[in-house]
């Protein structure tokens, strides 16, 4: 049932200030209304990852009002004035609750994980909601019993303690985020990056990317394409990198709309102009599923089951419907080549990474080093060939011949471990191998791209927190700063991402302000064409929560800097820079006293005002900081 307000004339108990009257009944309708809601918000499950941790969350704290919802309706046949006034407000939260909960549903995931600081902001506007509506309940008029007056509170309290939080792993997805949409260059660690990406945000088989396409095209219709192409372009991405369709998701569907479900790819989502069986059973059209086979893929797309062949098999009897019913409307199939030859070829690939690993072993350098070589290439194209690779004992010879006196036998071992990474097994295995020193030491040595990509294999190692200590405890940190330091545009964000995975265990974040860091960060404030102030600002805001690295960024230069980029940044500019004074103030007052000699203060007030919803958090509390402090003078003060 909707609840509604209509005008009417004046004189009636629900019209409330603006002479509205609140029409629906008694009001427990309304109260069965919301428990119902809370019932079916209970029914939620599979999450977006991004926002899995507080949906759970929600919908646990909404079912806390269950017991007041159920009370109040078992106490009272008609409901009215000031309760209803709170029943109804508490309505319009739960609404907006199952709005936001159904988003983070069914919603895009891409666009989902890209404005996850936005998408948090509109929980805390529902908590806010929610704490409005229960402000003032009347417990003791309607009759609540103490045990249950208690619950609901318990639930209010825990909704003004929620605070919004980055985990490590959001903090993860955030930083790949930021560097695939910054990078402008096609090299093996931005297919990493991407695969990782796809693995964290469940996009990386043929059904997930099927429904994405579907969740994308519904978001393009609704903001347009300049506010979405982002979004689409990482799709492609994922697609590309899985074996799967490579149209456009932006491609005129209008065609594809009226066509039988069952003559549809269940890859391409397009009519087959020659469909083919796979093992399971399943029909696929023979180009798109010949594309995921080839990719080294064993597993039928749609099921997930395990294929026991790859032979495909021509579905005749499908094809001659298909032909039947385009000439029926008058609709041209797309001109591909058809073969009937069910014998179609698929790579061996088992048997190739056998044999590229035995000559791993060979004494001859030239033999070695063209293994060394497909193998890189192999683990850059699906995880298939990554797990294959490991399973077949190809690690160990790899770090092995990470000592070769070639640089670029050197550079293609390093890029090879950082394919083969992306599987979290591998990780470890990589590791156990010894093979972080030896990366180290090409951080040190190598060539130029050697050494971004041992940074880029660092970070991906150091996703693993036990791998953060052994590149910390290896000396990892100091050549990382060189690079961040010294390298080309690029080596400076592979270091920087590095860094920021592995300050964010606690011991590395000494080491990195032994080591030098803070100038280089520094650098990067300065120097715009870079483009690496968010990189820079995440890492200083780890680095500031230890006395140290309080005590270097501290230098008044830097706090200049950091005033610049809150008066002139962008907003997630304004919002880290800010962080970081409150952290540096609220250890050092003459941190909030430099700040206010730079003209902090006016532009802490704008932000109030007009700043993404954590910036405003973090202005007011630092306001509220230097208004405390009686030591800093000529502050407004209530």
């Amino acid at each position: 049932m909707e609840w509604r307000a209509v005008m009417e004339g004046e004189g009636s108990k629900n019209e409330d200030k603006n002479g509205v009257i609140l029409e629906g009944g008694n009001g427990v309708e309304l109260v069965t209304e919301m428990v119902e809601m809370i019932q079916k918000v209970g029914t939620y499950t599979d999450f977006r990852k991004t926002q899995g941790k507080e949906c759970v969350n929600l919908v646990r704290r909404l079912k806390l009002l269950t017991p007041l919802l159920e009370e109040i309706r078992e106490l009272h046949t008609s409901i009215s004035g000031e309760a209803f006034d709170h029943l109804l407000d508490l309505n319009k939260a739960l609404l907006a609750s199952k709005k936001l909960l159904k988003t983070c549903k069914s919603g895009c995931k891409i666009f989902l994980a890209l404005e996850s600081e936005a998408v948090m902001s509109r929980f805390h506007q529902v908590y806010d909601k929610i704490n409005q509506a229960l402000n003032g309940v009347p417990y003791e008029k309607l009759g609540i019993s103490e045990e249950v007056k208690e619950q609901a509170e318990l639930m209010h309290m825990q909704l003004k303690r929620a605070k919004r939080r980055t985990e490590t792993q959001d903090m993860e997805l955030a930083m790949d985020m930021m560097v695939v949409f910054t990078r402008n260059d096609e090299r093996n660690a931005d297919d990493a990056i991407i695969e990782r990406l796809a693995k964290k945000l469940e996009l990386h088989t043929a059904a997930e990317l099927a429904a994405e396409s579907v969740a994308v095209k519904k978001l393009v219709k609704a903001k347009g394409k300049n506010a979405t192409h982002q979004v689409v372009e990482l799709l492609e991405k994922f697609k590309q990198i899985s074996g799967v369709d490579e149209n456009s998701v932006l491609d005129e569907p209008s065609k594809s709309l009226l066509i039988p479900h069952e003559f549809l790819c269940p890859i391409s989502l397009e009519i087959m102009a020659d469909p083919v069986i796979i093992a399971t059973g399943q029909t696929y059209e023979r180009e798109s599923i010949q594309k995921w086979l080839n990719s080294g893929h064993r597993t039928c797309p749609k099921t997930g089951q395990k294929l026991n062949h790859s032979t495909v098999a021509p579905n005749f009897a499908l094809r001659n419907l298909i032909q039947q019913w385009c000439k029926k409307n008058n609709y041209d199939l797309p001109k591909k080549e058809v073969c009937d030859d069910p014998d179609i070829a698929s790579s061996p690939l088992a048997e190739e990474i056998s044999s590229l690993i035995q000559n791993l072993y060979s004494s001859y350098v030239d033999v070695q080093r063209d293994a060394i070589i497909r193998i890189r290439m192999l683990s850059k194209e699906s995880p298939d060939s990554r797990i294959l690779i490991a399973n077949s004992g190809g690690i160990p010879p790899l770090v092995c011949l990470l000592s070769c006196a070639d640089s670029e036998t050197q550079q293609h071992i390093v890029t090879a471990l950082l394919n083969l990474s992306l599987d979290e097994a591998n990780k470890r295995l990589i590791s156990r191998e010894g093979a972080i020193p030896a990366i180290i030491k090409i951080l040190r040595n190598g060539t130029e791209e050697a050494k971004e990509n041992s940074a880029a294999a660092l970070f991906s190692l150091s996703i693993l927190e036990e791998n953060k200590v052994l590149v910390g405890c290896s000396n990892g940190i100091l050549p990382l700063v060189d690079l961040l330091r010294t390298g080309t545009n690029r080596g400076k964000k592979d270091a920087a991402t590095a860094l920021f995975s592995l300050v964010l265990n606690q011991g590395n974040r000494s080491r990195a302000v032994k080591a030098g860091i803070i100038p280089p960060l520094l650098h990067l404030l300065e120097d715009k064409t870079l483009d690496m102030i968010d990189e820079a600002l995440s890492i200083l805001l780890l680095i500031a929560s230890q006395a140290e690295g309080r005590n270097e960024i501290g230098r008044l230069s830097f706090v200049r800097t950091l005033v610049e980029i809150v008066r002139d940044g962008t907003p997630k500019n304004k919002e880290c820079a800010t962080a970081v004074i409150l952290e540096l103030g609220s250890h050092n007052s003459s941190c909030l006293l430099a700040a206010l000699q730079y003209g902090v203060y006016d532009h802490l007030i704008e932000i109030t005002r007009s700043g993404t919803t954590r910036a405003q958090r973090k202005a007011n509390s630092l306001l509220h900081l230097m208004k405390k402090n009686e030591h800093i003078p000529h502050i407004p003060r209530k």
